[in-house]
């Protein structure tokens, strides 16, 4: 591994997987949050599903977190090395107009998306391995000493919606991670070498993909939040 990481092609080659992982991850996550808006029911039974099958939590999230934080890592390395690079380049010409806005400030958008992350732990996954692991509560219930009480999951997720400032966060961290994925999708596919005849196929995903995910995420917030207020 760190041979692969001593070479810039292999930090880039790596930065790439990590990015294609957790846009999968992404994508699941927006499947199952996007369940909250048709059916609560529904989304209650997957996300208990999710939060008590030994295979994701004992083998697939440890993979997640250290995917989560590799990416970042890696990327601020890279904008080290690329910020050394461009010193040079710029004193020979405009580099700056070979490049976009996003792909030049990717560490910034990476910043917010980052802040957004720990304040999605904050928000949601602290407490819930606090009430599984430590309180050693596995029911997912929102009283445990009651069977049929109901999941909490969904009442959970609205809660954390009534607040306007907690709502405004997400939407606008959401807006940045879809400029960072703009570049960054694109990006991943090219370190990989996927560039052939299915180029201009994944370039026009990659865009759906970009746009389409984060917008989602977005109005899942607007939702339960317009819904609590209106």
């Amino acid at each position: 591994m760190s041979g692969i990481l001593s070479s810039s092609i292999g930090r880039k080659f790596a930065m790439a997987l990590s990015a294609l992982f957790l846009m999968i991850f992404l994508l699941q996550h927006f499947a199952i949050n996007i369940l909250s808006v048709f059916s609560p029911d529904t989304f209650n039974e997957v996300s208990h599903f999710m939060g008590t099958f030994w295979v994701i939590q004992y083998a697939l999230q440890p993979v997640l977190i250290f995917g989560v934080i590799f990416h970042f890592v890696m990327g601020f390395v890279l904008e080290i090395k690329n910020n050394k690079a461009r010193r040079i380049k710029y004193a020979k010409n405009n580099g700056g107009a070979n490049s976009s806005w996003v792909s030049r400030n990717m560490i910034w958008s990476g910043l917010v998306i980052l802040a957004f992350m720990i304040l999605h732990f904050i928000d949601f996954w602290i407490p819930e391995i606090n009430i599984k692991y430590i309180e050693g509560d596995m029911t997912g219930l929102i009283d445990p000493n009651v069977a049929d009480s109901g999941f909490r999951y969904y009442e959970e997720l609205v809660h954390k919606f009534h607040d306007h400032i907690r709502t405004i966060a997400y939407c606008v961290s959401f807006v940045f991670l879809a400029l960072h994925l703009l570049h960054g999708f694109d990006s991943a596919f090219q370190s990989v070498g996927a560039n052939n005849k299915y180029t201009k196929g994944l370039k026009r995903f990659s865009k759906i993909y970009a746009i389409g995910i984060p917008l989602g995420f977005i109005f899942i917030a607007l939702f339960h939040h317009l819904k609590q207020i209106l």
